[in-house]
């Protein structure tokens, strides 16, 4: 578990289905995601499962808390690459800057041999963007049609944030 000024990241737990699946069947929300909405609590239950069961060694797999709520995830997967959601009424308000500072911290701390954390968003996500680069991550390249989710390409934009000097 980590903790923030504002915020509590922890592992995921059963009783996260319903708030998970708000964020996750939200089609707003997942409007720059890499997989469709969830249609069903059924289909949610699966992705919770596999939030439940991930790689803790590569992770941490965190649910995000704000006063007591969950609003979102954040993890790592992919050898170092990170990703998070956040509920649509959480967005604004510097959650995501403030998880993603505590994660990136969190993993090159746990992981010595971490030379950099990468990140992966479709480019009309513009908010996504500034978050990256207020945490400091620049981007590394673009590339066309990395994504298709029901019927429509995206194209990806990706950034790096190398390991602080000590």
């Amino acid at each position: 578990m980590i903790t923030t000024r504002r915020l509590t990241l922890r592992p995921a737990e059963p009783g996260d289905l319903p708030a998970l699946h708000a964020i996750f069947s939200d089609a707003e929300v997942m409007r720059h995601w890499s997989t469709p909405p969830d249609e069903t609590i059924d289909a949610t239950a699966d992705r919770l499962e596999g939030f439940m069961r991930g790689d803790r060694e590569l992770g941490p797999e965190l649910m995000i808390l704000h006063e007591g709520h969950l609003i979102g995830r954040i993890g790592l997967w992919r050898k170092w690459e990170v990703g998070y959601i956040l509920a649509r009424a959480a967005w604004g308000k510097g959650f995501a800057s403030e998880a993603l500072e505590a994660i990136t911290a969190e993993a090159f701390a746990r992981h010595p041999d971490c030379p950099a954390i990468t990140a992966d968003i479709d480019p009309r996500n513009i908010g996504s963007g500034r978050v990256l680069e207020k945490a400091g991550f620049v981007v590394t390249h673009h590339e066309k049609n990395t994504f298709c989710v029901n019927g429509e390409w995206s194209d990806s934009t990706y950034y790096r944030l190398d390991r602080p000097s000590p």
